[in-house]
């Protein structure tokens, strides 16, 4: 006949693992889960889109843990949860791993002078294919970790379909004046080939010290005042991080209320005589006061012995250097203008007041002015500090969004390059070089070019990252480019040798990098599509505020703080692999917004019609407008470079060509929760959104797709998120562009909960590299543990927020603790269960309530409590609380009390009611615990349910536990919690002196601080004795036996008192008996010191108790118990008896005696055992189900005792 309930040789988890995920996929639990659920209200779950060209990490098992858990979760409770996958398959990573792989830079792609050419189509090709390079690694994680989630049906960010909805939303930001073009300094990144956005410079560790060679310059003042041209030549000082931007200074700054010095001084370096201006309070930084001279002649320089003496001859504010003019530091190039429409008015003015200086380019298209005559003079800022430098900032508008501003409000002309193609250019290509000359324009070389002073340095890159010799093969020797020389120290030399540079030095300075490439970034004008999000900041910071954070920290502080702090979101990506900006200009700047493919056909249609296209390439293709069916969308492809080829008409004749951006990648993820449904073009409508509409579905979407509704589109049915998890680094990217894209375009939060998970490090702390070595591979961990180790202890050992140390030993600790304790656990009921043929069919816990004994009635209570709070901490969504709390009870309250107290219930013969009540009350523990432990370790969880019995194919088909009020006893938990808190305590006093638990001892004392205390203790007095092994239980009445004194901590207390707390420390030391027994029992004592109420709570201080002679004492909190140490003859006499008991226990074990064997035992004479036989022969006969016990000499198995060794031998009965 079958065991009712298995028994197992052993936990595997892993091997658990395979049966359960077989069993799953045979019987296809997964879509179950969600499919038995039909017609239930929806929890609404966004899976965040990773990128499959790249391997997954320990730290995806965490986030999708935490995922998986609240699904299945919600799942149990009743909720519907579509879980749909996603791909991230655009963005810099995915380019960038092509061009490692092909060898190549951006410059060849699309490059026929390159010789490694490779053509946009071939290149775009070659990245939809390794984009997926990995998915198959991907699906078996997901796979072995129990992640629950459709694999089958994912999103994919390159589909058209999911391009299309992004136009959609493109197209509503569009006509609510909320997407624009700027020519704004933005950060550039040369090793990306593309400008970067303020929320990927956010990135966690984009911001890193570096140490740079900077300069500080001098600049020769052409108009002085007399009194500083007395001592050598006048020079106003500037300091900069960045030398390779000066040869494009055209302006000083200086700050109107600022205090400036003339100082006479001399060159550090040749020793000049020189006069220099600078910020007052910056003296110190760069002269040594003790060699000021205040009276009489300046001292000679000398070098040998560093004097550089010194004196201020003139004080001024910043006001009055305002207008003063300097010598060009680096006449390499004349600042320069484009004259036109768009032109800053001073630009047009001045080409018109001076013709002389006005030149077409070489293409003859546009005309350009030359305005040396105009920079090169000191302005007003301010933003200038004094904080490090000279108080004087050096201006290179074409290298700084501030130096922009504050250069174009004081009307100072930028110092721009002509290329070839007739362009306004910086010095510094967007590969990180000087132009080369060759790439100037002819007329602009003629008119503003010192061709010799430029051509030492074009064509030089000005960081060692950039250039291709520290790149070869496309990867970066950093080692070598930092240690060799860099074009800014080449420049600070050339400066001294020139008697320019007053100061050269290195500088630790924080510096933005990519958060791709970690190379350098610059900052650098460019023409881009930004979305005015600032717009919508009110509306943003408002709803964020809706939003449950967890941590709250991260709502309040980093994202709500970004938010408040919001720039405009550059859309634009120099790029070829992406979804393309779907706006077209035509040369007058008119343009056209497509939110649509059905748009797109029709703005083609009149483009073929006006004779500019000659066939539409989508009618070409067999695409039908309207069909979207996949098959139909499948013959199109809206990336480059088909789109480029599509030219479309204005409505004044002229042909369109797109503007050549991609969009930030950051905003196709942003966009996963319509993009993911095709939505408006499919997807439902949300219907209370619909309803007020008062049209029809079919007529409200018509107006959707053409974006011609009226007020707030209404947002899909699936739609907000009530849940979403990712990593910390996403705050600032997938949260803020899903948040962003809501706001603006629906007026609501895309998500309702969201958990941002911190850091997963190595057990040292240390960030995991690959460089470094100290990567965890999650596959090796799984198969070597099972995932349910993996993720309870991810999800146990530290908040999710919190960073995570992995440690692999942890790992096996849960294994072993927690899943081994409740292995244990089960199969010890199991092995009687079946023996005695227990039936959870037909003895359900009602029908025996009136059986079951108060400790019956405790863990039954427990359990409840423990359903109640693990509902309350998921609903909060903190997993981490939730799984201590089953932890807990599993290893504390079922396995190490419960059980093990009442293990002799289960040994009887007959199958009483007692029994079965113990049978009733342990199975429903281990059957709800291994539903409430379904949503955290899913393949463990199922397999207990099936071993237990459960009815359904899964449990992840059951319903999660529900409490059971009537039987939570708040007072009974709290005795039993007393309980296991004294026998604690005593436990641990035993151990202190090496006396075992089996040696009884004669009594404990405890000093009761109320008479609640006491009642509890009384409650549980008799269970306290037996789990000690005690034979009595008093209370000190009055305190008098029991010495306690206060120890105040005062590494917390300094804190809170201050210059107080040694009179504090006196007064609590002070205390008497009866005072310190007031004090346990309320908590808190208040006093005065010098006039001041003092209040000194228990937290704040340690309550000690002096041992007394023969005994041991213990404190926690309020609570305090004696031990009695002594051992009387009569104590060690039964000792000896349980330890014969506990040697005959283990002798059955190992000659494998079924646990209902009857025994017959030997023991070798011996004048301590032979006594303790005699006196307990009928105790260790029940206890080892002996029918005699013989004292003989035998050939049994020699056993060790506390000082001699005698045979015992154990055999069963014929």
């Amino acid at each position: 006949m079958a065991k009712r309930f298995t028994e197992h040789n052993g936990l595997n988890l892993t091997k658990t693992n395979e049966a359960v995920l077989a069993r799953w996929e045979q019987n296809d639990i997964f879509h179950k889960s969600i499919d038995d659920r039909k017609g239930c209200p929806k929890f609404v779950f966004f899976e965040g889109p990773p990128s499959a060209n790249g391997h997954p990490g320990i730290h995806h098992v965490l986030a999708r843990s935490i995922k998986d858990t609240f699904n299945r979760y919600k799942t149990m409770t009743g909720f519907q949860v579509q879980r749909k996958a996603g791909w991230d398959t655009h963005g810099l990573p995915v380019e960038l791993g092509v061009e490692k792989e092909l060898g190549i830079t951006k410059r060849d792609i699309d490059n026929k002078d390159s010789e490694k050419y490779i053509s946009v189509e071939d290149y775009n090709r070659k990245c939809r294919e390794n984009v997926m390079k990995f998915t198959r690694e991907w699906r078996e994680l997901t796979e072995k970790m129990g992640y629950f989630v459709d694999l089958d049906h994912p999103y994919v960010t390159y589909d058209n379909k999911y391009i299309e909805t992004l136009w959609w939303l493109l197209k509503q930001l569009y006509n609510k004046g909320l997407l624009y073009k700027g020519y704004t300094i933005q950060p550039y990144s040369p090793s990306d080939g593309t400008g970067l956005s303020s929320h990927e410079l956010a990135q966690p560790g984009c911001y890193r010290d570096v140490k740079d060679t900077t300069v500080t310059a001098q600049f020769l003042i052409k108009d002085p005042k007399v009194a500083w041209t007395k001592h050598g030549k006048p020079y106003f000082i500037a300091w900069t991080t960045t030398p390779w931007t000066l040869p494009s200074n055209v302006a000083l700054c200086v700050g109107p209320k600022i205090d400036y010095v003339a100082i006479e001084t001399y060159n550090f370096y040749d020793g000049e005589p020189i006069t220099l201006i600078m910020a007052e309070s910056r003296v110190g930084a760069y002269f040594d006061f003790k060699q000021e001279v205040k009276d009489g002649e300046l001292d000679a320089f000398n070098k040998q012995q560093k004097s550089c003496p010194w004196r201020v001859v003139d004080h001024m504010k910043g006001t009055e250097l305002e207008g003063l003019h300097y010598a060009q530091l680096m006449p390499w190039v004349k600042p320069c203008e484009m004259v036109g429409e768009y032109s800053p008015a001073f630009v047009n003015e001045y080409a018109k007041a001076h013709p002389d200086k006005v030149f077409n380019g070489e293409e003859g298209s546009e005309q350009f002015v030359e305005m040396g005559d105009e920079a090169f003079r000191v302005i007003l800022g301010d933003y200038v500090t004094t904080e490090d430098g000279t108080g004087i900032v050096h201006i290179a508008p074409t290298f700084g969004a501030d130096d922009a501003k504050v250069a174009k409000d004081a009307e100072i002309p930028s110092l721009y390059l002509i290329n070839k193609k007739g362009e306004t250019r910086p010095m510094v290509d967007l590969q990180g070089k000087y132009y080369t000359v060759d790439e100037l324009d002819t007329c602009f070389k003629e008119h503003c070019v010192n061709l010799k002073a430029y051509s030492h340095h074009a064509g030089d890159y000005v960081k060692n990252s950039y250039d291709p010799k520290y790149n070869p093969d496309g990867v970066w020797d950093k080692e070598r480019s930092e240690k060799e020389e860099d074009l800014n120290v080449i420049i600070c030399m050339e400066m001294k040798q020139k008697g320019l540079a007053f100061k050269i030095e290195k500088h630790i300075h924080n510096y933005p990098h990519s958060w791709r490439t970690d190379k350098p970034i610059l900052y650098y004008p460019l023409d881009s599509w930004f979305i005015r999000d600032t717009m919508k900041k009110k509306e943003m910071v408002a709803l964020n505020k809706t939003i449950h954070w967890q941590p709250e920290s991260t709502g309040t502080g980093r994202f709500g703080n970004w938010l408040e702090n919001l720039n405009d979101w550059n859309l634009s990506r120099s790029r070829f692999w992406g979804t393309p900006l779907p706006i077209w200009r035509d040369e007058d700047r008119h343009e056209k917004c497509i939110g649509s493919i059905e748009e797109l056909y029709v703005e083609i249609e009149k483009s073929v019609e006006a004779g500019i296209m000659k066939t539409n390439p989508l009618k070409d293709k067999g695409f039908i407008v309207g069909d979207y069916n996949q098959e139909n969308y499948d013959k199109i492809d809206l990336h480059r470079p088909y789109i480029d080829n599509v030219i479309l008409v204005s409505d004044e004749g002229k042909p369109m060509h797109r503007e050549a951006d991609l969009i930030d990648v950051w905003f196709d993820s942003g966009s996963m929760p319509y993009a993911q449904l095709h939505y408006p073009f499919e997807g439902d409508i949300n219907t209370e959104g619909l309803k007020k509409t008062g049209l029809s579905e079919a007529e409200y979407r018509k107006h959707l797709v053409h974006s011609n509704y009226i007020g707030t589109p209404v947002a899909p049915a699936f739609f907000p998120a009530d849940f979403i998890n990712e990593g910390v680094d996403q705050t600032r990217g997938w949260f803020f562009t899903l948040h962003a894209i809501a706001t603006m375009v629906f007026n609501s939060v895309a998500f309702k909960n969201v958990i941002s998970s911190g850091l997963v490090l190595d057990a040292k702390g240390n960030k995991m590299s690959k460089h470094v070595g100290n990567v965890t591979d999650p596959f090796e961990m799984i198969n070597k543990y099972g995932a349910d180790p993996v993720r309870f202890y991810m999800l146990t050992n530290s908040e999710p927020w919190d960073n995570l140390k992995f440690d692999p030993n942890g790992v096996d600790e849960c294994r072993r603790k927690f899943f081994g304790t409740l292995y244990n656990t089960y199969s010890f009921f199991a092995l009687y269960a079946n023996v005695d043929g227990f039936d959870p069919d037909q003895h359900v816990l009602d029908a025996c309530k009136h059986s079951l004994t108060e400790i019956d009635r405790w863990i039954l209570s427990s359990l409840n409590s423990l359903v109640k709070q693990v509902r309350y901490e998921l609903d909060n969504y903190d997993p981490t609380r939730a799984g201590r709390l089953i932890d807990t009870f599993v290893n504390d309250d079922l396995s190490n009390w419960y059980v093990r107290l009442n293990r002799k219930r289960f040994w009887g013969k007959e199958m009483s009611n007692d029994k079965l009540a113990a049978y009733t009350a342990l199975y429903t523990c281990l059957m709800t615990v291994s539903k409430l432990l379904a949503p955290f370790a899913p393949f463990y969880a199922d397999e207990l349910y099936h071993d237990l019995g459960g009815k359904k194919e899964s449990v992840h088909l059951e319903m999660f536990p529900s409490v059971i009020e009537s039987l939570i006893d708040v007072d009974l938990e709290k005795r039993m919690a007393m309980a296991q808190k004294i026998t604690s305590m005593v436990l641990a006093l035993r151990r202190k002196v090496n006396i075992k638990v089996r040696q009884p001892l004669q009594q404990i004392m405890i000093p009761a601080v109320d008479d609640e205390q006491k009642a509890h203790i009384e409650a549980v007095k008799n269970l306290i004795m037996n789990e000690v092994n005690v034979k009595e239980l008093k209370f000190a009445e009055g305190q008098g036996m029991l010495v306690k004194k206060v120890k105040c901590n005062f590494r917390v207390m300094g804190k809170k008192y201050g210059k107080l707390m040694k009179a504090v420390a006196a007064k609590m030391n002070g205390l008497t008996q009866k005072e310190i027994t007031e004090f346990e029992k309320e908590g808190s004592v208040s006093f005065d010191i010098e006039g001041q109420n003092i209040s000194v709570e228990t937290a704040d201080v340690d309550i000690i108790s002096e041992d007394i002679p023969g005994w041991l004492v213990s404190n926690e909190g309020n609570l305090t118990v004696a031990l009695e140490v002594e051992l009387t003859p009569e104590l060690r006499m039964e000792g000896m008896a349980r330890e014969l008991i506990n040697r005959i226990q283990n002798l059955r074990k190992e000659t494998g005696l079924e646990i209902t064997d009857r025994i017959i035992v030997t023991v070798t004479p011996h004048a301590e055992t032979d006594e303790a036989i005699k006196n307990y022969t009928d105790y260790i006969k029940s206890q080892v189900l002996a029918d005699n016990i013989v004292i003989a000499d035998n050939d049994g198995t020699e056993t060790e005792f506390e000082g001699f060794k005698l045979n015992i031998k154990v055999e069963k009965k014929s």
